[in-house]
């Protein structure tokens, strides 16, 4: 599968707009981290693309999100169990232990985290520094169900919180006009 044919699965299977632009800030920032691990950042962005693709129909059923995901894409020829794996550790399902599975558990929240954040700030997106989103980040009442535990996985990607928001932020900023931020 490459991007063309899972922006097109996205298109048709998620009807949320603001669903669909978290998928592409989910892939902006998995895209960003991918070189960072001599990764290829289509495979990575994909993974990013498409993690979410059941949420309207599991969002209610955190035992299935994620799953639903898994087996639609083997049912469509899809084998790329790195990515399915890091689908389904995203959800909880299976403890997040090779790059790509802590990269995407982490980035999903993150990118929250910095939606929020750019929504308050009399810039948007594009007047936000990591120090921004880190200072959100601290405040335990801003943006809740941004997971700070699953935000805080990027240390084990041997970056440094700041780093990992930064590199994230900054692949976000340039992805803006998808975003509508």
């Amino acid at each position: 599968m490459n991007r063309q044919e899972a922006l097109a699965l996205v298109q048709e299977r998620v009807k949320t707009k603001n669903l669909v632009k978290h998928m592409l800030a989910v892939e902006a920032g998995m895209r960003a981290l991918a070189p960072r691990f001599g990764e290829d950042p289509e495979r990575w962005g994909l993974a990013g693309l498409v993690h979410d693709l059941d949420y309207e129909e599991t969002k209610d059923r955190p035992d299935v999100h994620g799953r639903k995901t898994v087996e639609f894409l083997r049912a469509r020829g899809f084998a790329d169990a790195g990515i399915l794996d890091a689908i389904l550790a995203h959800a909880g399902h299976k403890e997040p232990e090779t790059p790509i599975e802590i990269a995407l558990t982490a980035v999903d929240p993150l990118t929250g985290l910095v939606v929020a954040a750019a929504l308050v700030h009399p810039d948007r997106i594009g007047g936000l520094t990591p120090q921004n989103v880190l200072n959100r980040y601290r405040e335990k009442g801003f943006a809740r169900s941004a997971s700070r535990e699953g935000i805080a996985l990027g240390a084990k990607l041997g970056m440094s919180l700041d780093e990992f928001v930064g590199a994230v932020l900054s692949a976000m900023q340039a992805a803006r006009a998808d975003l509508g931020l």
